[in-house]
């Protein structure tokens, strides 16, 4: 039988229900802002990142989870003595400011919130500062000062032995013409930035796969991959910042970006416009990819559905700034290339890959 997400334990329908019943009852508070002398900008809520706006600027402000990596890593630590704390913490750090770059921002500050279920889980020293160095690397990678965070002991909620992690950070789009405003247009470019994996995304159903596996996350990944399954599992997630930066640089003008997380390629859809996005630059799926379908298994559409595969960030520009962006993308480090249009198609909202007969209409994506 295929394994699913939802066989899992993780059901997106009911956790955007929450999101989108949270969205309704925040709005309601966006009249505190004016005692401040900021306010709330249009099409903000159910954005990846939320901006308050002054008058010759925004602030940005992201908070976000690492999921249940952590225990991927716990679990290779007691099999294979190796500690993968610093890549952990890279992820952390990336699947925040991945979202806060998402309007234009720039990270300013980042704070982590390390709940423990016991503070014994701090005196392992080696795992610790694996944690607390990473912290700091990806900081440095995302141009942000590490500004403080919490540590609090949670007996009862947390498990003794684990940890969890999560963290929030500031950021601010100055001049205001910076801001990604979400204005794709038919016939606009999409730009794919390749993942490193999973990278913060699926680790529910990836843990679910390993406990099936006779060697566990010792398997090998095969597939041309000399990785265990574990290791390409902990691979850390990229950080896009750069990109977004050097984008601003040369001034080049992003229409919409989206980073690619939870939901899969859906998240192509979380723009609020009518738009089909028609994917036909389609590379092979990474040994990993490979592995989980094979192994789980779990179904073509499935994968596109619940994972990256391959794809951590997508931009949207205009046809005249392709190999702009694309050269922007490159020179800032990233595996980078033109993967499909954009295109109106009456009021229709989808995501099509002819290539792989794949197509995902708008109401597979409710995140407002």
């Amino acid at each position: 039988m295929s394994l699913s997400y939802d066989s899992s334990g993780v059901r997106y329908d009911e956790l955007d229900a929450f999101k989108r019943a949270c969205q309704k009852a925040a709005k309601t508070t966006s009249d505190l802002l004016t005692d401040h002398g900021y306010s709330e900008p249009a099409a903000t809520r159910g954005e990846s990142c939320y901006l308050i706006e002054a008058e010759d600027h925004y602030l940005a402000h992201v908070e976000e989870g690492l999921g249940t990596k952590n225990l991927v890593a716990d679990a290779v630590l007691n099999q294979s003595g190796k500690t993968f704390y610093r890549e952990v913490a890279i992820d952390t750090v990336a699947t925040i400011v991945n979202d806060l770059i998402t309007c234009g921002a720039l990270p300013i500050s980042l704070a982590m919130h390390a709940a423990v279920g016991d503070s014994s889980w701090f005196s392992n020293a080696e795992r610790t500062q694996s944690l607390v160095d990473g912290w700091a690397e990806a900081c440095r990678m995302s141009g942000a000062v590490w500004g403080g965070g919490e540590t609090p002991t949670l007996r009862g909620i947390i498990e003794p032995d684990s940890i969890c992690l999560a963290g929030s950070a500031m950021g601010k789009i100055a001049p205001k013409e910076l801001r990604i405003v979400g204005d794709a247009q038919d016939g606009d470019v999409i730009l794919f930035l390749a993942s490193s994996g999973v990278q913060t995304n699926g680790l529910t159903l990836c843990r679910m796969i390993a406990d099936n596996l006779p060697d566990g996350y010792a398997t090998p990944l095969g597939h041309g991959d000399d990785r265990t399954y574990g290791e390409a599992l902990l691979a850390p997630s990229v950080i896009y910042v750069a990109f977004v930066r050097e984008c601003q640089k040369r001034g080049i003008k992003l229409n919409y970006v989206s980073h690619v997380t939870g939901h899969g390629w859906r998240k192509l859809l979380r723009l609020d416009e009518p738009f089909v996005y028609e994917i036909n630059e389609i590379r092979p799926e990474p040994a990993l990819f490979k592995f989980l379908m094979e192994k789980g298994p779990i179904e073509l559409r499935e994968a596109y559905a619940t994972f990256n595969m391959g794809v951590g960030f997508a931009a949207y520009v205009n046809p005249a700034d392709a190999q702009a962006t694309l050269a922007a993308a490159q020179a800032s480090g990233y595996d980078a290339w033109i993967a499909g249009r954009v295109h109106k198609d009456g009021t229709r909202k989808a995501v099509e890959v002819p290539g792989l007969d794949l197509t995902f209409e708008g109401d597979t994506l409710q995140v407002r």
